[in-house]
């Protein structure tokens, strides 16, 4: 280990797959499947039952990852949307910035999903491996195959890819896969720089997103028919969103129609999904190992989580999106080398939480902008605790207090549940009188932080916060609007 690191700045490295559900972990209660190097940082450190994606689309959970700020306050509720360029002027930096700035070296390998693909954003190295889907884009991935005698393939290039709704048995040979490319990048990065100074890396898989295309050794041993059942679609609860969901499937990205959406159908495709999940957990082994090699494990923060989860035809549907469990409640588990204590916290979480926790450990200040705040159980003197999640993405609005989860839906479409009693959301109370009183509170609350976050959306465009009337250079010809405005600076 180099002299230049220290117990004050342990490395960092954040893990976190794409579409990743709790539940298809052993360390979650998955009898179906054994995740041991997953199993192993949580064996070791905290794991979060509770933890969600209040934004459960790839796109804006990054971008609230990025900034500390919720979907709505950073303009990204959608994967259409990005950063504001000018997101430096107006005093948000993003946490590889920070912690660069800090001494860390900062690295980006995988998926990260920004507007262009190929900037950094304050990652100082970079390897990307973007979106599965995204077959245009020549990122290291693309010349990796390149150099192979490969291409990048879509799902509809391989055998029984609409019959089986996306489930497939992936052509590219595991050696060149995009999550075993992702995973020996990151080994690399560790072996190469990793005693050179603190660092803080960003691993970020494209599996186990759609397609489920597993490599078939990793496939051995999982049946159909020893996957989970789905969770049944109520019927009238959301008609709407379902048929969203087939159209947002049918288009030329994925081409998939799930109309017709059997249980064989869904059995199959969690099957493959399992195969991706350890074709994932066996290459961070890997990467565990390499911090070994290198003797730094005993000086590195593992936080391991995911963006959001994957309906795998809960309620009928495929993919995320929505505010069901299956699409927001992601594994969370944070590893301090410090301490090999194993604890589970029952407290509710965010993603978005993850950001305020590196910084912390880090040595930086966490800005008072911030909603992201510092995880609990982690010795760490907190300002706040959590006591809901607000969900927020372009299609929808969530509120959830760790019983009652209130879901509004663009769509019109408003679900009511009290998760204490019904975990699998089957019973919209909605539908009947007795709990208006619930909803009115869980509106009220809903109402209130929506409309403060879209008010802090635009602070950057502010002129004022105190009156103007009385300043006479205002009242000169040549005053000039600040722009855009400082969020430091707010007077």
């Amino acid at each position: 280990m180099s002299e230049s690191q220290t117990a004050k700045q342990p490395n960092l490295l954040f893990i976190m797959p794409d579409q990743l559900r709790a539940d298809f972990l052993s360390c979650y209660g998955a009898t179906f499947i054994h995740t041991p190097h997953i199993d192993s940082i949580a064996d070791e450190g905290v794991r979060y039952e509770r933890a969600y994606s209040a934004s459960p689309i790839c796109v804006p959970a990054r971008a609230s990852l990025l900034t500390g700020l919720n979907a709505i306050k950073n303009g990204v509720t959608d994967n259409g949307q990005w950063l504001s360029p000018d997101l430096a002027a107006s005093g948000i930096k993003t946490w590889p910035q920070t912690l660069s700035e800090q001494g860390y070296y900062t690295a980006a390998i995988g998926k990260m999903h920004f507007y262009p693909w190929d900037i950094n954003l304050g990652f100082q190295y970079r390897v990307a491996a973007e979106d599965k889907r995204w077959l245009e884009i020549r990122d290291d991935y693309y010349h990796f195959l390149k150099e192979g005698g490969y291409r990048k393939l879509h799902g509809n290039e391989h055998p029984g890819y609409h019959e089986n709704r996306g489930a497939i048995i992936n052509k590219i040979p595991w050696g060149y896969s995009v999550d075993r490319f992702v995973g020996q990048e990151a080994c690399r990065f560790i072996r190469n720089y990793g005693d050179e100074s603190p660092f803080a890396m960003m691993v970020g898989f494209p599996g186990p997103h759609c397609p489920y295309d597993p490599n078939e050794e990793f496939l051995e041993g999982f049946d159909p028919a020893d996957m989970p059942d789905s969770i049944p679609a109520v019927e009238g609860d959301t008609p709407k969103l379902r048929q969203q969901n087939i159209e947002g499937n049918r288009g030329p990205w994925n081409g998939v129609d799930y109309t017709e959406f059997t249980e064989a159908h869904k059995k199959k495709i969690r099957a493959h999904y399992a195969g991706l999940v350890k074709q994932i957990d066996y290459e961070i082994g890997q990467i565990l190992d390499s911090l070994r090699e290198k003797e730094l494990l005993d000086n590195t923060i593992i936080i391991f989580s995911s963006d959001h989860g994957d309906y795998l035809g809960d309620h009928d549907f495929i993919g995320k999106g929505t505010f069901f469990e299956s699409s927001i409640h992601v594994p969370l588990m944070v590893r301090l080398p410090w301490t090999n204590e194993s604890k589970m916290c029952r407290d509710i979480v965010e993603l978005g939480d993850v950001t305020a926790t590196m910084l912390h450990f880090g040595g930086c200040e966490i800005p008072d902008y911030m909603d992201s705040i510092p995880l609990p159980e982690l010795d760490i003197s907190r300002k706040n605790r959590r006591e809901r999640v607000i969900g927020m993405v372009r299609g929808g609005w969530m509120i959830y207090d760790g019983q009652w989860k209130l879901c509004k839906h663009a769509s019109g479409e408003v679900l009511l549940f009290n998760l204490s009693e019904d975990p699998n959301e089957q019973h919209n109370l909605m539908k009947e009188g007795q709990y208006q009183e619930e909803y009115a509170r869980l509106d009220a609350e809903l109402t209130r932080e929506i409309m403060n976050s879209m008010a802090l959306s635009h602070e950057s465009k502010r002129v004022y916060s105190k009156d103007l009337a009385g300043n006479p250079a205002f009242g000169k010809e040549d005053w000039q609007r600040p722009y855009p405005r400082n969020i430091k600076n707010v007077d």
